[in-house]
């Protein structure tokens, strides 16, 4: 049996973010390549720990948070306990208070750090964190990244090239089975003719207001499933701009995700920003067989979606050419199936859990010589 030993600031039920479901996924999905999973993470409530389905969660209570990052004096003591019973410890990037962790534990360990995202936001912290960050990725055994893409558009995945693989996220259907009738049924009441569907949490950099301006005196529906810290000024920039035809769910069950997914007429994704270093919603709406459009902001994004392929991606802040994509999709129906077909395909190629987990599987043993 093999030890993984997970490490990020955040995890569930705290939150619930794309990282979140790529350290739930391989920690689950490891169960069948003999693998057993510990996530250490912190949360603001009392300490804890646990199983979690398959897994084991360590949580250290927050002492206090700075630029979205939380500390911890007692995770050095607890994280050393941790790393001891370790055969790998699998590092989430970006949280800086991580990399102290790392150096303080005396007894190394093989090392894997999933490089989910360059810092964009906090630039003034970069330029004091950087000395920090390069002593930290030149130190771990193997760097991941999500997509082609991403390594050759981050500066700082391109210094350390010679270190970094492409392992891309996958998601595992059983997750996404709605087998109730009832849910889908009132769902399709409500949205008889079809609709675009945004998933996601309402972030600076998801593009939603892109979205909203796009959509002024349009007509069809456009279905947002989440909330986030800037849902009140979106809400009222779709009322400033008299669009009535955007229907903010807020954060919704899986059952109901599920539902909205399978009867969308295609998934729409404008982030705008290089934050959005993949797009998880993109391979849900592809493991639907639904088309795809997003934005070229050189990311995973792209990787997910091929122009003209499995969807139309759109030069990035530009509400017309948002716009004219939706508009072509909802006025050519059996174009846009074909790009679904496609988008489909491409998941089953390339994004599926059992394809993210057989690749790290494999990863850890090269770094254990096994």
């Amino acid at each position: 049996m093999m030890k993984v030993l997970h490490c990020y600031k955040t995890y569930y039920p705290d939150t619930f973010g794309g990282i979140e479901q790529v350290i739930y996924q391989l920690s689950e999905g490891g169960v069948s390549q003999n693998i057993a999973s510990t996530v250490y993470t912190h949360t603001p409530k009392a300490a804890s720990e646990g199983v979690l389905d398959n897994h084991y969660c360590v949580r250290s209570h927050t002492a206090f948070e700075m630029a979205s990052t939380p500390f911890s004096f007692s995770s050095f003591h607890r994280f050393k306990e941790l790393a001891k019973k370790a055969d790998i410890i699998h590092y989430h990037f970006p949280y800086p208070f991580m990399d102290l962790l790392h150096f303080s534990l005396k007894d190394k360990r093989p090392t894997v750090l999933s490089y989910h995202s360059d810092i964009v936001k906090q630039k003034s912290l970069l330029k004091i964190y950087t000395p920090l960050m390069n002593k930290f990725l030149n130190s771990v055994d193997c760097i991941v990244a999500a997509s082609p893409n991403y390594v050759e558009s981050s500066p700082i995945l391109q210094r350390f090239k010679d270190k970094v693989e492409v392992i891309p996220y996958g998601l595992n259907k059983k997750f996404y089975q709605n087998n109730d009738p009832y849910v889908i049924e009132q769902w399709h009441k409500r949205f008889p003719d079809g609709f675009f569907l945004f998933i996601g949490t309402f972030r600076y950099y998801k593009g939603l207001h892109i979205l909203i301006e796009a959509a002024q005196n349009s007509r069809y529906p456009i279905v947002v499933v989440g909330a986030g810290p800037i849902e009140a000024e979106l809400k009222t920039q779709a009322q400033q701009l008299n669009v009535d035809n955007i229907h903010f769910l807020g954060a919704l069950e899986d059952s109901d995700k599920s539902a909205l997914l399978q009867l969308c007429s295609c998934l729409v994704f404008p982030s705008h920003l290089r934050s959005e270093a993949f797009g998880i919603s993109l391979l849900e709406g592809a493991l639907y067989s639904k088309p795809l459009i997003s934005s070229e902001i050189g990311t995973g994004t792209t990787y997910i979606n091929i122009d003209r392929v499995t969807g139309l991606v759109v030069p990035p802040s530009n509400p017309h050419a948002l716009r004219k994509a939706m508009d072509y999709i909802w006025n050519n129906p059996e174009q846009a199936k074909n790009y679904g077909e496609a988008a489909h395909a491409r998941f089953e190629a390339l994004f599926t859990a059992d394809k993210m987990i057989e690749s790290y599987t494999k990863l850890y043993k090269s770094l254990l010589n096994v």
